[in-house]
């Protein structure tokens, strides 16, 4: 089976168009770059348990320690953020302004056997690290139990 490609010939209105556009699409793309917190809606979460502790971590580059809040109300734990983000740009012809508000929120049911009390909290080079430390009744009573497959 052969692949077929179709390319539109280049005209002079595209060239135009696209050399019109160009310097807004770069600075818009200069605005919304990796490090922006733009295009999250919801971060990835990696939940891991060992002996002593459940670890959360969330991917949530651009963002600074200030912009998180989070909350534990009963066995509920919520992650928020919100980020606002105004750039400006002003010339003797021009005046340009973009505005950006990206904002998120996770849940989660936390077991009942952790210390609250004892819950830390990292952000370190886009990174949001959060440890459950498990109390002390239930280190001594997790036994390991295998499990058949049927």
């Amino acid at each position: 089976m052969a692949t077929l490609s179709v390319s539109k010939p280049a005209s002079l209105q595209t060239s135009f168009f696209d050399d019109f556009v160009k310097p807004w699409r770069d600075w818009v793309g200069s605005f919304y770059d990796g490090s922006s917190f733009n295009a999250l809606t919801v971060p990835a979460v990696n939940v891991t348990e060992d002996k002593d502790s459940y670890k959360l971590s969330l991917a949530v580059p651009g963002m600074k320690k200030e912009d998180f809040k989070i909350q534990l109300e009963g066995s509920m734990l919520t992650i928020s953020a919100e980020k606002e983000e105004k750039k400006e740009e002003k010339n003797e012809k021009y005046r340009r302004q973009e505005y950006n508000y990206s904002s998120f929120s996770r849940s989660f049911n936390v077991p009942e056997n952790i210390s609250k009390d004892k819950i830390d909290a990292h952000y370190e080079e886009g990174i949001l690290k959060l440890k459950l430390p498990k109390n002390e009744e239930s280190k001594k009573n997790g036994k390991s139990i295998a499990i058949a497959v049927k």
